[in-house]
């Protein structure tokens, strides 16, 4: 199943006002990370948060499955460098988070 302690999971959440702009954004870097991904590299595509608004903010988020390293750092760093967001857009990433809302 390759869980913690045997993989490492990040989450990439992407929050915004607009849903819409948050759709964007997080399909964006999901198309980043395909491009770029590797073998050991498994990228879940994008979904909701389980708490999909909080504070009027709509919340998307993509799980990737890994063994961490520098190279899939930089990959990811590069990934959400690369998009473009407005001032109301937040992107965050969590390693092996302990709560996955």
């Amino acid at each position: 199943m390759k869980y913690p302690p045997f993989c490492d999971i990040i989450k990439i959440e992407v929050s915004d006002f607009d849903n819409n702009t948050a759709i964007g954004v997080i399909n964006a870097v999901y198309d980043n990370l395909l491009v770029s991904s590797e073998k050991d590299m498994q990228v879940f595509s994008p979904m909701p948060s389980p708490i999909s608004k909080i504070k009027n903010r709509y919340r998307w988020r993509i799980i990737i499955k890994c063994n961490l390293g520098n190279n899939i750092i930089n990959k990811i760093r590069l990934s959400i460098n690369s998009i473009k967001t407005s001032n109301n857009t937040r992107i965050s990433v969590d390693v092996n988070p302990n709560n996955m809302n």
